[in-house]
């Protein structure tokens, strides 16, 4: 039937005999940290554009700048309150008094009032700001870039300083003027006060594009703010002390009359020893309620004691066997003597009768020791009764005496209540009008003394170099930023891109078996092997092939099927080239073109498409004038022939079967079909079924994962037997990260040399 008959060596299996599992590549579900160096290599450029623009611009902002100069100045602030001490719940404040104020709240009221507009009015007026070229607008300003950017730069820090200062949201004082108002503005933008934690240290610095005035304006502003606090503190203490010789006054009028009120009591109610009489008193109430408690004690145990004794002389149960009794030293020595006797009467017992005499005395003499034994049973008996009834009326008496001592102290403690108010109010009357009388010393002392609690540490001197700009602070800025921008955006893209880049893409997100990769090969050239190629291209369809073949039976017919998910993915090339490379391996292969309405295999092969499949499925042409033989050793070729109106139909079609049963039982080991894009057409689907396996071709990085899923979903529809992929295309170059880490170096030595060929 066909051209050539070669012999067919051993048992043929039929068409439907399945491939074996083809899992050649699998990867684990982690991202390796390689993962993303592949990822930034493949973007470098995009990685190096946004790093060389973030570094040009801000070198460009940075030289553009005008520098600025700061100048710092160190105050002391000690709490003011710690000069003070004394009375601290009294201020200035017209006559009235308020809470005393906690450390933290003072000081950031201080770091407020270094950045109020009073403190900045004198300043401004001192310095004659208005004829400072810097803030008349005469002075040197930004221009092109660095004016952009500062002008940027100013209105964020403008917006984010309140947050971290201390600086207040005052309006303009009634008295300034709109220009001086201007100037205040001005002045105190520039002006930064920074307390240094866990101290009483803080930084005022003032930035300028004059060093000489930014120490200037630093060294004013810590002058004026020391000495309005210093007036301020003069004004505070005058009026204390006014109010204080008034409070003083009423203080001691209220003393005075207290402590007559106190003495007069004394003497109408005879209480000139109440405190040492009630404590006596007091002392003997606890002592009588201790010893009533005690006795009562007693008295419950004794009795309890003495009712079981009762108990048991009432039941006729022998009461030596009571604890009581039976520790009593006498009750235990005639125990003993009648036990001697028991023992003595058993022995004798065994030698003579009862009527011996010896047995009649030792019976007089047991009969001797129990009447003992009973009787000083009776007295321990006696001896409990008579304690229980000694401590009953010990008891009694304690009562009584403790209720007497109950009434002695009730009458004392209403005599004391009057007492004790009045003596009370003296004292705190007098506690006041002492505390009055300290704080005006001390107030008048500070006032004589002038002190202050501000002072400055350290003045501000002329720098000597700029803080801003700072070229390498910038630079080294830039790179950090240009960096992370860069990387931000390669791993982005790579997150946006959804295409399927790699054979770990085909595996753990397509869950397909991974059959092997081509590498891409630059050019507008169809690469075939029957001509030069690229050797790393060459070695690829050679791995290819080792995959297939060894995935089942040595002797066992295979009949793939090549298709792809959408068009212009290289599944003609593959299906091309894997019959080649089949046929160098030593396999008959019959290559079949089963794409009727795009036929391109005969282009690669160089053969002819006048008669072909859909010839052959119409009727119109046998078997052996459809297959051609090929320049390649072992290949044999099956062109589509003329485009059919029904490719799907015949594809189908009972011909279709009856000819892959005919090429099965034939001499072929391999067949190869090619068959239309699985979204363009149904007819990879319509021949699923019917071969051993389908090779599924997914361009690399051209393959949208969601179009993949869906010509896999439509693919299995049909049920096939084996489905694995071919990852096509690849850029091994751009990609050489992720391929050396999985293929080692030699991958590397082996596929990397582009300009070798086969």
């Amino acid at each position: 039937m066909l051209d050539t008959q070669p012999p067919s060596s051993g048992t043929h299996t039929p068409a439907n005999t399945p491939l074996l599992a083809l899992p050649i590549y699998q990867t684990d579900q982690d991202v390796h940290f390689l993962d993303r160096l592949s990822v930034l290599f493949r973007y470098r450029s995009i990685v190096g554009t946004v790093f060389l623009l973030v570094v040009i611009a801000m070198l460009v902002q940075t030289y553009t700048t005008i520098p600025l100069y700061r100048s710092q100045a160190r105050l002391l602030i000690e709490d003011e309150r710690g000069s003070a001490g004394g009375l601290k719940d009294v201020e200035a404040g017209g006559g009235s008094g308020s809470s005393y104020q906690a450390s933290e709240p003072y000081y950031q009221t201080q770091y407020r009032i270094l950045r109020g507009r009073e403190l900045a009015r004198k300043v401004v007026r001192r310095l004659q700001l208005q004829k400072v070229p810097e803030f008349n607008g005469s002075g040197a300003t930004p221009t092109g870039l660095g004016a952009v950017v500062g002008s940027v730069k100013k209105g964020v820090i403008g917006r984010i300083r309140p947050l971290f200062t201390s600086k207040p949201a005052t309006a303009p004082a009634a008295d300034e003027t709109r220009e001086e108002s201007t100037l205040v503005d001005a002045f105190l933008e520039r002006v930064t006060v920074t307390p240094i934690r866990y101290s009483r240290l803080v930084d005022l610095s003032f930035e300028s594009a004059s060093p000489t005035f930014a120490a200037a304006a630093a060294n004013t502003l810590a002058e004026e703010y020391i000495q309005q606090n210093l007036d301020s503190k003069q004004i505070a203490t005058e009026k204390t002390l006014s109010w204080l010789s008034d409070e003083l006054s009423k203080a001691k009028q209220k003393v005075e009359a207290s402590e007559r009120a106190l003495a007069d009591y004394r003497e109408s109610q005879n209480a000139l020893s109440l405190e040492e009489r009630q404590n006596i008193v007091v002392s003997r109430l606890n002592q009588l309620n201790d010893a009533v408690t005690h006795a009562k004690t007693v008295r419950v145990q004794r009795e309890t004691l003495y009712n079981q004794l009762k108990s048991l002389n009432a039941a006729e149960a022998p009461a030596d066997t009571f604890p009581a009794v039976l520790q009593n030293p006498l009750v235990q020595q005639q125990k003993a003597q009648l036990a001697e006797l028991q023992r003595e009467k058993v022995r004798l017992s065994e030698k003579y009768g009862e009527k011996h005499p010896e047995i009649v005395k030792l019976n007089a003499s047991l009969a001797d020791a129990r009447q003992r034994l009973q009787s000083e049973t009776a007295k321990v008996i006696e001896s409990v009764r008579n304690e229980y009834r000694s401590a009953l009326i010990e008891e009694q008496m304690l009562a009584a005496s403790l209720e007497s001592q109950k009434g002695d102290a009730m009458e004392l403690a209403k005599k004391s209540v009057n007492y004790t108010v009045l003596e009370r109010d003296a004292q705190s009357n007098r506690q006041v009008y002492e505390a009055l009388l300290q704080r005006e010393k001390e107030l008048r002392v500070i006032s004589n003394s002038r002190s202050n609690n501000v002072r400055v540490v350290d003045r501000a001197e002329i720098p000597k170099t700029p803080f801003s700009p700072d070229p390498r602070r910038n630079l080294f800025i830039s790179i950090l930023l240009g960096l992370g921008l860069g990387i931000a955006a390669a791993l982005g893209i790579d997150y946006l891109d959804d295409t399927i880049k790699t054979p770990e893409d085909i595996t753990r997100k397509l869950k397909l078996p991974f059959l092997g990769l081509v590498p891409a090969v630059r050019g507008d050239r169809v690469p075939v092997l029957s001509g030069p190629v690229p050797h790393d291209f060459g070695e690829a369809f050679r791995a290819l092939r080792t995959s297939l073949v060894f995935t089942s039976g040595g002797n066992t017919k295979r009949i793939i099927a090549v298709t792809s998910a959408q068009p212009l993915e290289g599944k003609t090339t593959t299906a091309c080239n894997l019959s080649i490379a089949l046929a160098f391996g030593g396999a008959r292969v019959l290559l079949i073109d089963a794409d009727m309405r795009r036929p391109g295999a005969h282009k690669a092969l160089g053969a002819s498409n006048d008669v072909g499949l859909s010839h052959l499925l119409v009727g119109r042409a046998r078997a052996r004038e459809a297959i051609q033989k090929t320049h390649d050793p072992n290949l044999w070729f099956m062109a589509a022939g003329r485009t059919p109106p029904n490719p799907s139909e015949l594809l189908a079609s009972d011909r279709m079967r009856s000819l892959i049963a005919n090429l099965t039982s034939g001499p072929f080991d391999w067949i190869i079909i090619d068959t239309p894009p699985v979204l363009a057409v149904t007819d990879a689907v319509i021949l699923g079924p019917v071969v051993s396996g389908v090779a599924f071709v997914l361009g690399a990085e051209m393959t949208r994962r969601r179009i993949a899923e869906r010509a896999i979903e439509t693919l299995m529809s049909s049920g096939p037997r084996v489905l694995g992929a071919v990852l096509n295309r690849v850029d091994l170059e751009r990609n050489k990260y992720y391929y050396s880490r999985f293929y080692g170096y030699q991958y590397k030595s082996y596929y990397g040399r582009a300009t070798a060929t086969a």
